[in-house]
């Protein structure tokens, strides 16, 4: 049966012989009326949101859109198959539910991400559209017939905000989770191809930004995938901490005003539409008053960050003193002609730092709740989306950069005119020789040799192909 012939008979209904309908409708709430344009899927409360919080910053995230949509599926289909919702408003709502998810009337949702109130105006404005869309596909006008279809008496039925926002927050951060992991893991086989293309290749290890000891290019790329490895773990293990939610618990986690038979089958609705490993807490009260977990899943994106800014600088160095090629990407200056710039690395850095800074604001929101719901979760919201999305990004684009690094010359490094690769020859020759050998060297004046040969005049081939064999630099200590 289609949604058209289950309609209702009674109520009024849209006539494609009627007259051109007025450019707006009166809708009404406790503080009195307003006019909402004919043809917006929103109303009353989001205009009222819209009025009250005009802020710059970014629109609510279209991913927290989707994954709300989600939460009110499941919301719809519990209570349908409890008999709280009709067949013909359950349908309406699902089908309504799915073309959010699909991605359309976003232009609907017009409200700026930072807002008070918890997260009830983003809760009404899912509300709003559902339930207008809802109309619209039982051929009734938006707005005008709430018997049929209203966004608190049906879309919102057991439900709110404090129970429907931190879950849905919680699915699109797992969502995105997801995308930031594989991403990571991209960037990780990426610098592990460039650990072998360069495994032969000598280069001086640095400390305290000096030349110390010699060790090849390619173990210099494997200590940068290394750490970006233990990132692609915390993405795994972050997604284990936010797979407990609060739906159910409606206003302060006790499941007030919710049957008792619907808080435990909202959740299974809710795996059966995310297809996610999600639970309901054991304690919804105090899954409902505190955000610890989003604190804990931005600590980990915020090591993610610093990892980030040491790999970028470390390349940005590395690209300065010669040792490796950046691909150029775009003209660098608008003043100097042919120069180049590390802009990718650049981006990369700028946009770690920004998650980290959000990991602050994010510790600070959770810290801020008072009793038994965190009024701030719409900023711990916008921020920890955001850092998951600039993450992924930056990620993705250093993955394709890295690709294309070169080893720059004719692949000569200069380890061979560097004092400091006598360290690898003390386990043959002891400190005091190795520290007469680099005195004799400075003090005799030898302009017209590499310090490596006259390594080799005093010492020998043998030892020298020994002592500095990529094998041998790179074997965990030597054999005696």
């Amino acid at each position: 049966m289609t949604l058209k012939s289950m309609r209702k008979e009674s109520g009024p209904k849209m006539n494609k012989h009627e007259s051109k309908p007025a450019p707006y409708r009166i809708e009404k709430d406790i503080l009195g009326e307003v006019n909402i344009p004919v043809d917006a899927y929103w109303g009353i409360h989001t205009l009222r949101a819209r009025q009250n919080f005009p802020f710059s910053c970014p629109k609510v995230s279209e991913d927290l859109i989707r994954a709300y949509a989600q939460v009110k599926m499941a919301c719809a289909r519990a209570n349908h198959e409890l008999g709280f919702l009709n067949p013909e408003t359950a349908s309406a709502i699902e089908t309504a539910c799915q073309d959010l998810i699909a991605g359309k009337f976003a232009d609907q949702f017009i409200l700026s991400s930072l807002q008070g109130g918890a997260g009830t105006s983003l809760n009404m404005n899912v509300n709003e559209v559902i339930a207008n869309r809802g109309l619209e596909l039982l051929g009734y006008e938006k707005g005008r017939h709430p018997q049929a279809l209203d966004p608190l008496l049906h879309v919102n039925l057991h439900q709110s905000t404090n129970d429907t926002y931190p879950t849905a927050l919680k699915i699109a951060v797992i969502m995105k989770l997801k995308k930031l992991s594989s991403a990571i893991a991209a960037l990780q086989g990426s610098l592990q191809l460039k650990e072998k293309e360069f495994a032969g290749i000598i280069i001086m290890g640095k400390t305290e930004m000096q030349d110390a000891v010699p060790i090849t290019l390619g173990s210099q790329f494997a200590s940068f995938a290394e750490p970006i490895g233990r990132d692609r773990w915390r993405t795994f293990k972050a997604e284990e901490r936010i797979r407990t939610v609060n739906i159910g618990g409606t206003a302060v986690g006790t499941g007030l005003a919710a049957p008792r038979n619907y808080i435990f089958l909202v959740i299974e609705k809710l795996r059966e539409i995310t297809g996610l490993g999600i639970s309901r807490s054991e304690h919804l009260m105090g899954e409902t008053a505190n955000t610890d977990s989003f604190v804990e899943v931005s600590g980990m994106l915020s090591a993610h960050s610093a990892n980030l800014v040491k790999v970028c600088n470390d390349l940005r160095m590395l690209h300065y003193l010669g040792e490796i090629q950046l691909p150029p990407v775009q003209a660098g200056s608008s003043i100097m002609p042919g120069k180049i710039n590390p802009v990718i690395l650049e981006a990369c850095i700028s946009s770690a730092m920004k998650a980290e800074n959000n990991d602050s604001l994010i510790k600070r929101a959770s810290s801020s709740g008072t009793f038994q719901i965190n009024e701030f979760i719409p900023l711990i919201a916008l921020a920890l989306l955001e850092s998951l999305d600039i993450l992924t990004t930056s990620d993705e684009i250093l993955s394709e950069h890295v690709k294309q690094i070169t080893r720059t010359g004719n692949n000569q490094s200069n380890h061979e005119d560097n004092p400091a690769i006598i360290t690898a020859f003390l386990p043959y020759i002891g400190y005091h020789r190795a520290e007469e050998l680099v005195m004799e060297f400075r003090g005799s004046g030898h302009p017209h040799i590499l310090f490596l040969q006259f390594l080799s005049d005093k010492l020998g081939r043998e030892i020298i192909q020994k002592a500095l064999s990529p094998e041998q630099l790179m074997a965990l200590g030597y054999k005696r």
